[in-house]
């Protein structure tokens, strides 16, 4: 008989914990960015678009945080993987969003498991990274 741990999911509260602590440190650095919460399942829990914000921020952060969850990974670590010779350059884009590798995704885990990504758009990629790396902080 095996047994398995039950991981508590990621929650609307988590998600709106998440999107604050990430457009906390966007307005810290006097950024104006849109911010993207997924569940494990690819389910859009939370969303922030400033109303300074350009529109297609909106859809880069989501995509961002699609791709953190589908790869598992944070984007910034997969930048270098799209190029060619690298090892996601032929990855077929047809699956439900196409998967966009510039950094500002980041998956959330907890007790080790997936359970959801974020994604940040708005700012300059590196700073997007590091927006969605603290916000991601809250839930540790």
């Amino acid at each position: 008989m095996s047994t398995t741990t039950a991981v508590a999911p990621l929650t609307i509260e988590d998600a709106e914990a998440l999107v604050t602590a990430a457009c906390r440190a966007a307005e810290a650095a006097d950024v104006t960015v849109s911010v993207t919460v997924l569940d494990a399942g690819g389910h859009l829990l939370a969303f922030r678009r400033d109303d300074r914000a350009v529109l297609i921020s909106g859809e880069t952060s989501t995509r961002k945080a699609y791709t953190a969850l589908q790869l598992n990974a944070p984007t910034a670590d997969l930048v270098d993987a799209v190029q060619p010779g690298g090892l996601f350059h032929t990855l077929p884009t047809a699956l439900d969003r196409p998967l966009l590798f510039i950094a500002g995704g980041v998956p959330v885990h907890r007790d080790g498991r997936l359970i959801g990504a974020i994604g940040v758009g708005g700012g300059a990629p590196e700073q997007d990274h590091g927006f969605a790396t603290e916000a991601v902080k809250v839930l540790a």
